[in-house]
C-alpha cells in the first residue's frame, strides 16, 4: 500500500458579495489578502491546509480554487454583484466539497474534515429554501464529506440564521451591536487566519482538532439569539 503524503484540512472561504457588501469591498479584498499572506508566511502550516475562496450572491464564483498557499501566486478577487442566496451556496459545496476531497486523495493524501467559514451581511434572499441542501450538505450519514461550518454575520444578518448555518452553536458568531462594519470585516479574517494556523498546528500533533476563535468584536450567536 503506497505511504501517504500527510494530511490535509481543506478550507473553504465563503464571501458574500452581495450589492450590500459594496462598501465594504476594499476590507473584503485588504482581509482575502491578509489572509493568503498569513499562510504564506507559515510554510509549514501551509502544507497542512488547502485553501480555496468563494464569492456568493444570486450563485457561487470561484475566487481561488483548492490551493496550496506555499506555491500560489495568485490573489483572490471579490467582485460586488447581486443579492444573498443562501440555497447557491450550499448547492454548490454539495458538488465541490466531495469532489476536492475525492482529489485530494486521488493525490495520495488522507483528508481531515473540511471546514467552511461563511461571512454574510444580509438575510437569505431565497426565503428557506437553502434549508434542505444545507441539511443534506451536513448530514453525515448522506454526505461523508460533511464539513464544519463556521458562520459570522455582520450588518443586518441575524442571529439566529447564523446558528441555523453553524454546525455547532458555538461556531456561530455575530458583530456587536454598533460594531464598525468595516472593522468587523478585517477582524473576521484575523480570526479566521488564527483559526486556520492552530489547526494546522494541531494536525501537527497527535490530537488534530478543529481550532475556532471568536473575532475581535463579534459575540456567540447563540448569546444574542430571542434578546
Amino acid at each position: 500500500m503506497a505511504e501517504t503524503r500527510g494530511v490535509l484540512l481543506p478550507a473553504y472561504v465563503l464571501a458574500d458579495e452581495s450589492g450590500s457588501m459594496g462598501p465594504y469591498q476594499q476590507e473584503l479584498s485588504n482581509g482575502l489578502i491578509s489572509l493568503c499572506e498569513g499562510l504564506r508566511a507559515e510554510p509549514m502550516i501551509a502544507a497542512k491546509l488547502r485553501l480555496a475562496v468563494l464569492g456568493f450572491s444570486d450563485d457561487v464564483q470561484v475566487r481561488l480554487a483548492v490551493a496550496d498557499m506555499r506555491t500560489e501566486t495568485s490573489l483572490p478577487q471579490v467582485v460586488i454583484r447581486g443579492l444573498t442566496n443562501y440555497q447557491a451556496v450550499f448547492d454548490d459545496l454539495l458538488y465541490r466539497i466531495p469532489a476536492d476531497v475525492q482529489w485530494l486523495r486521488g493525490e495520495g493524501y488522507k483528508v481531515h474534515r473540511p471546514v467552511v467559514f461563511f461571512l454574510s451581511d444580509g438575510a437569505p434572499t431565497d426565503g428557506g429554501s437553502w434549508r434542505q441542501p444545507h441539511a443534506t450538505l451536513t448530514d453525515r450519514a448522506q454526505t461523508p464529506t460533511a464539513p464544519n461550518i463556521v458562520a459570522c454575520g455582520i450588518g443586518d444578518a441575524q442571529a439566529s440564521t447564523m446558528v441555523e448555518v453553524a454546525t455547532r452553536p458555538e461556531f456561530a458568531f455575530v458583530a456587536k451591536p454598533g460594531a464598525d462594519i468595516g472593522q468587523a470585516v478585517a477582524e473576521f479574517f484575523h480570526a479566521l487566519t488564527a483559526s486556520l494556523v492552530a489547526s494546522g498546528q494541531a494536525l501537527n500533533s497527535g490530537s488534530p482538532q478543529l481550532v475556532v476563535n471568536r473575532p475581535d468584536q463579534f459575540s456567540m450567536a447563540i448569546d444574542e439569539v430571542g434578546q
